[in-house]
């Protein structure tokens, strides 16, 4: 056996090493133009060629986000607090930011990537906060705007919370030129809001104007999530006994905005 024959064989396996590394755990990534700014009629050219595999660790939120190579953290410009989310998303966000400011509106990110045990520790926290209430009715108090860990978006980095967490402020003055100028262009930048009001059947979660999704990973993530994850894999919580009773896969994950839903879902 020669010398070159040996280190071709070396390159080899090294690259490939070196790819399985990067599919584990990881969604795929998309190429975008960071100079890129298009009206609300337009949408974003959007490569899809760069797939990379989902895992159910990711879906799940048991990963963590500060060290995966597809996740980055947000410019504090741009967030409230230390903010972690998917490159390809923030860059979205990034072309969506400056297409706002030249309508005179500021953006802000206040909530982007939680892991499980963020999640846990937001849905444990509300648990004993409302210990007097019978564990059905607790689990139902809080999944008014919050969700199980195991079943967040926000588990995914593909979505984020703008600017304020309650409806009312985007009902008048700024709050309402922010939320109308998202209702008008985010779209363009793959953004959807996914919890809309409820008047047509929508199911789960209440209006939230605040949370917006970066459909273009978040419908992968999603349909990978039906695919693959059961009421067995939503565990490891308070309460999470009644997530199969209070219907969270079909009525909560799924209980999103038509617009959202991935388009070869049953759902």
């Amino acid at each position: 056996m020669n010398l070159n024959y040996l280190f071709i064989l070396f390159i080899i396996l090294v690259s490939c090493k070196q790819n399985n590394t990067l599919r584990k755990g990881a969604i795929f990534e998309l190429k975008t133009n960071e100079d890129n700014i298009v009206s609300s009629k337009e949408l974003i050219n959007i490569d899809t060629t760069h797939m990379l595999s989902i895992d159910k660790d990711f879906v799940l939120g048991k990963f963590d986000y500060t060290k995966h190579v597809l996740f980055v953290k947000v410019e504090s410009i741009h967030a409230s607090k230390p903010i972690y989310l998917n490159k390809d998303v923030y860059q979205a966000f990034l072309n969506m930011f400056k297409h706002a400011k030249t309508d005179s509106v500021d953006l802000k990110i206040i909530s982007g990537t939680r892991n499980f045990n963020e999640q846990k520790a937001i849905w444990e926290r509300k648990w004993k906060k409302h210990k007097q209430l019978e564990p059905l009715e607790r689990s139902q108090k809080i999944l008014n705007y919050s969700s199980m860990p195991s079943t967040s978006r926000h588990h995914w980095g593909t979505d984020i919370d703008l600017n304020n967490l309650n409806n009312t402020f985007f009902e008048n003055g700024e709050g309402k030129k922010i939320y109308d100028w998202l209702k008008e262009h985010a779209n363009a930048y793959g953004f959807h809001q996914v919890y809309t009001s409820k008047e047509n059947g929508r199911t789960g979660y209440n209006l939230e104007r605040w949370h917006w999704s970066y459909i273009p990973l978040a419908s992968q993530c999603l349909k990978f999530y039906n695919e693959n994850i059961t009421y067995k894999n939503v565990a490891g919580f308070e309460g999470s006994e009644l997530a199969e009773n209070l219907k969270i896969i079909p009525d909560y994950v799924n209980g999103i905005s038509e617009a959202a839903k991935p388009k070869t879902s049953a759902n």
